[in-house]
């Protein structure tokens, strides 16, 4: 691994933003002050979360601080990882083939469609009536 030193990334999704801080240490994940266990209830953000210390086998030996803020707890799943992703590439450029290829490196850019004037929704219309 590489020297003593903290690596800092952003990571986005939605609306979320997570800012990530990863250094050296026992495997503890902190976010908003919050273990990630007491934050992200569902075990499904959790595993979302996790999965980039998986799969570089790095889930026990880093320790992860994030401040994460808007959307909601899909999104800040979704920003959290791509923050772990980023930030572990900071740590370790010889990661980047094995992140990059289960796709964390990639900013997912859907966005929710805006609300258009004379409808509804973002497409759906009112109600057509002939008469």
């Amino acid at each position: 691994m590489a020297a003593e030193k903290t690596v800092y990334a952003t990571g986005r999704r939605k609306t979320s933003t997570a800012r990530v801080y990863l250094k050296p240490g026992k495997g503890t994940i902190i976010v908003n002050e919050k273990t990630l266990e007491n934050y992200l209830v569902t075990g499904i953000h959790q595993l979302v979360v996790k999965q980039p210390l998986n799969e570089t086998n790095l889930l026990g030996k880093v320790d992860l601080i994030v401040k994460v803020a808007g959307g909601g707890p899909s999104g800040q799943a979704g920003a959290i990882r791509h923050g772990i992703s980023r930030a572990l590439v900071g740590f370790d450029p010889e990661l980047r083939a094995v992140l990059k290829k289960a796709g964390f490196l990639t900013r997912d850019s859907r966005m929710v469609e805006r609300k258009k004037y004379g409808l509804s929704g973002a497409r759906k219309r009112y109600q057509y009536s002939k008469r």
